[in-house]
């Protein structure tokens, strides 16, 4: 972990702040759907005012414009949705995907960025990932810091390296070339990681069992990992047959060539729900099943364990939350992590860009909670 400056540790009074905050929201009919991520970047910005910064300017992207000025996905509706929740006055930056220097990281366009600020803050943990412009281009122009958000993020998430004995780990949905990093490291520190989705066709198939037209990676899962006695894997599945389009339960070796797995079965769902009763830590990342399409139920079942269980949890990914979401649980015993990919990257390297490049901006310094 790098060591980065809190903005605890900035000189504010007076000055120009440029804040850099994940509001990749999603709309519906021109309004906020969700404002988990607009509430999440709150604190610090009412920190930096009762800090008395003179001015507070909003950088942020919303969905993936490439390069170019598209009218659905200005931030209008982000802005009037912030301003419901915050008395705090605050400019706003239009969309920065709208400038294509921001994803290649045009070094002129973070400098011209950082003409509107003082000093920089990035609050943004979830878009942290990408080595873009306003993430990792702004620290070289201006002293810099990682927001409130960012420093709970990078707190609750490092948590998850250091296991204690009978953690569990649960990796779901899809890409196994993106997440064999974690599959591996978690191999080595959990007693058990169960995976589902689409990660398990994948262990499934180089473990020679049946997987019919269920959907798998481009590339083959090693050995090792496949045979990993701590990994495992789903007994039973829903699946549906893909001809028909009739649905059944199933043990996975009996899947039919004409069949694809959608979701994990009750059995497996059960007996996962038992691991995480009574397990003292879980970490969770994707879900157990194609939940865009509305197979929920593994999923769901897994979300009820951790929030009616006793075990400190870090959770993320955007499915994921939403199981969770639609649940009554301790916040201090269950963290919802703001970033999916950017989750999966810290807990398997350690760090993202965007950290290393305030950790450049900031040599010597100890990262402070």
């Amino acid at each position: 972990m790098p060591a980065v400056k809190s903005v605890r540790e900035a000189d504010i009074k007076g000055k120009r702040v440029l804040l850099r905050a994940d509001f990749n929201v999603p709309l519906k009919d021109g309004a906020v759907a969700d404002d988990t991520r607009i509430r999440a970047v709150l604190p610090t910005v009412e920190y930096l005012h009762a800090q008395g910064a003179a001015s507070v300017v909003m950088l942020a992207h919303l969905g993936r414009p490439g390069g170019k000025v598209d009218e659905a996905l200005r931030l209008a509706p982000v802005e009037a949705r912030f301003k419901e929740l915050c008395q705090v006055a605050v400019e706003f930056v239009e969309n920065v995907r709208f400038n294509p220097g921001e994803e290649s990281n045009d070094q002129a366009f973070a400098k011209t960025l950082s003409l509107r600020g003082d000093l920089y803050v990035n609050d943004a943990f979830a878009d942290s990932h990408r080595a873009h412009a306003s993430i990792v281009g702004i620290p070289k122009f201006l002293p810099s810091y990682a927001g409130l958000l960012m420093l709970k993020e990078v707190a609750e998430l490092s948590q998850a390296l250091t296991p204690p004995p009978g953690s569990v780990a649960i990796i779901g949905g899809d890409k196994f070339e993106t997440k064999e990093p974690l599959l591996r490291k978690f191999a080595g520190l959990y007693d058990k990681v169960l995976v589902g989705g689409a990660l398990s066709n994948d262990l499934l198939r180089t473990r020679g069992l049946p997987i019919g037209g269920s959907l798998t990676s481009k590339i083959p899962v090693p050995v090792d990992i496949a045979t990993n006695e701590r990994i495992v894997v789903p007994t039973d599945a829903v699946v549906r047959s893909t001809e028909a389009n009739v649905e059944r339960t199933a043990l996975v070796v009996d899947t039919r060539t004409d069949e694809a797995m959608i979701d994990i079965g009750p059995q497996t769902a059960r007996a996962w729900g038992a691991e995480i009763a009574k397990a003292p830590f879980v970490v969770w990342n994707g879900p157990m099943g194609i939940y865009e399409d509305g197979y929920t139920d593994g999923t769901d079942v897994l979300a009820r364990a951790i929030a009616e269980g006793h075990c400190k949890a870090v959770v993320g990914g955007g499915d994921t939350e939403a199981a969770l979401g639609k649940l009554t649980f301790d916040p201090a015993r269950v963290f919802l992590s703001t970033g999916g990919g950017a989750m999966l990257q810290f807990l398997s390297e350690g760090t993202l860009p965007g950290l290393e490049a305030l950790a450049d901006s900031s040599v010597g310094e100890t990262l402070k909670n």
